[in-house]
């Protein structure tokens, strides 16, 4: 049976790597990703003990936020893990989200209630200020999407005007 944990301290960077392998293969470094991992809200699938799912949400708190992945094992697809894990998202996100879809997959984001939005760009590597973070771009993103409700919308337009 799939369990999550919304909010996952538990989650560990070996955990997580050991999933980004087998669903993203990269090189990536574990001391850069227990840093990333504590400044993001972590939502888990597990099956036991094992990860299986994983979705992770970057927010300011107030304005903006952004998933920055979301992972689940190629044998475990197709069930509702990756559907639960943006409920729980949405459910549990401090801001909007926006985030980049990895092209062919547009059509799932919008079975699970997300829709088109701005498009977006890619600062490539070697112009990004030296000393920063990011170990490498995990999607190809072709297009943003979001959730949106009239009650959203009405909300946010009280920040913007």
């Amino acid at each position: 049976m799939i369990s999550y944990r919304t909010g996952d301290r538990e989650l560990t960077a070996a955990a997580f790597l050991a999933l980004a392998e087998r669903v993203w293969p990269g090189d990536y470094d574990l001391e850069r990703t227990e840093a990333a991992l504590a400044r993001t809200l972590n939502i888990t699938a597990r099956d036991g003990g094992e990860l299986v799912g994983c979705l992770r949400i970057l927010s300011d708190g107030c304005f903006f936020g952004t998933i920055t992945e979301l992972f689940v094992l190629p044998e475990y697809r197709r069930r509702g893990i990756g559907s639960a894990l943006l409920r729980l998202a949405r459910e549990h996100a401090p801001t909007l989200l926006y985030f980049g879809a990895q092209p062919g997959l547009e059509s799932f984001y919008e079975r699970n209630g997300c829709r088109r939005s701005l498009q977006s760009y890619e600062i490539p590597k070697a112009q990004r200020r030296t000393g920063s973070c990011p170990a490498q771009v995990l999607f190809t993103v072709a297009a943003k999407v979001h959730w949106n409700t009239k009650s959203e919308l009405e909300n946010r337009a009280r920040f913007w005007y």
